[in-house]
């Protein structure tokens, strides 16, 4: 299948011959097809134009940006792009949400959701992209926002001046005139993109922190994430006691706070490596009484001291947490005093953050220290 290229640079133009790669992965050192066995799991044709490096891109200038140095995979086959934008936009008869494309590239996945009547906001890193995509847009009544900001650098943390492509998500909500909505409220818009190849692991705490805080994007209400993720990350953020040696804090921080779904699965390359797509809808019941943004980081801290000694009974880790009867404490959400970390499943370790969090038998129910806070 061909598809113009008028508008691309000549180093990112996409290639005429037709190849069997579905994603392609750019970085700074060169531009790397990944290619896929002949049948795939939709049966599309693996016929698709491909990002070609021009020889001097596999050489960059001594002094690359920040920006180069982060690997990113991008979808350059039409059927793929096709297939994905109808996941993305769900039944026709409902109205379809506002959609945050993260670094779309050379936008054939932008093209194939406009072309299925979604409204788009590109946010794009990388600003030789950025004149391509504008002009995807023309003629389409504004459906199409090209903004130039990295969606995994919004609102950094390390604070100081925010230069692009970070930004700030107030800012960039303000700019596109959204509005938060309570947390009880429907999905006000889906992001949709694919985690950072080299720091997915990252990209999934500062997920997690701006979640639990109700901060960034997660100020606005209950946003929907839809994200292809590696195979590894993936397999450790859906474990659970029945898979131990995977199982860790991510995976109860992440299996408590959301839905987790997977929309999609795609091999990457002979190696049948797999990228799943997975939905991350926030839960409207995450937040209690007893658990909430204001003590989310103590809850946090609990999880990391427990998985921080992961073959260990449950009771060892509560009496250097608490100064509560940890006895007492396991036997009211019904567990053993030999219960191990790794058999708690995530249900039950929030149960036992809000047992601790509601008990009346001391004044402070935490010793707790908090230059533990973020490690």
């Amino acid at each position: 299948m061909w598809i113009p290229v008028v508008g691309l640079p000549r180093r990112l133009r996409l290639s005429a011959l037709a190849g069997a790669g579905r994603f392609c992965i750019l970085g700074s050192e060169a531009a790397t097809r990944k290619h896929l066995p002949a049948r795939n799991h939709c049966g599309l044709s693996d016929s698709s134009p491909q990002l070609w490096p021009e020889p001097d891109f596999r050489n960059p200038p001594r002094k690359a940006s920040k920006a180069r140095l982060d690997y990113k995979r991008y979808v350059t086959d039409r059927r793929l792009a096709e297939t994905l934008a109808q996941i993305y936009l769900g039944k026709p008869s409902r109205p379809p949400h506002l959609l945050l494309e993260c670094n779309p590239g050379p936008g054939i996945l932008t093209q194939a959701l406009l072309e299925a009547g979604a409204k788009v906001v590109a946010l794009e890193s990388d600003k030789t992209f950025i004149p391509h995509l504008e002009s995807l847009g023309k003629n389409l009544d504004g459906r199409l926002r090209v903004i130039h900001c990295d969606f995994f650098k919004l609102d950094p943390r390390s604070g100081g001046v925010i230069k692009p492509p970070a930004m700030s998500s107030r800012g960039l909500f303000k700019n596109l005139g959204i509005e938060a909505v309570p947390w009880t409220a429907d999905i006000p818009l889906k992001v949709v993109g694919m985690f950072p190849s080299r720091g997915e692991k990252r990209a999934l705490w500062k997920l997690a922190y701006d979640l639990y805080s109700c901060t960034s994007i997660y100020k606005f209400g209950r946003i929907e994430v839809n994200m292809f993720i590696g195979e590894k990350e993936f397999q450790k953020l859906m474990a659970d006691p029945g898979n131990p040696d995977l199982y860790h804090v991510l995976s109860v921080i992440w299996q408590l706070a959301c839905e987790i779904k997977v929309l999609h699965v795609e091999l990457l390359d002979q190696l049948q490596q797999k990228l799943y797509l997975i939905q991350m809808t926030p839960r409207q019941n995450l937040f209690t009484k007893n658990l909430t943004p204001m003590n989310y980081n103590i809850f946090f801290h609990l999880l990391k001291h427990c998985f921080g000694r992961r073959s260990a009974a449950v009771i060892d880790h509560l009496r250097s947490l608490t100064p509560l009867d940890a006895r007492d404490i396991l036997m009211q959400i019904g567990k053993q005093e030999d219960e191990k970390v790794v058999n708690m499943h995530p249900q039950d370790f929030k149960t036992l953050f809000e047992t601790i969090e509601r008990s009346k038998d001391c004044a402070y129910k935490w010793l707790y220290d908090e230059t533990l806070e973020d490690r």
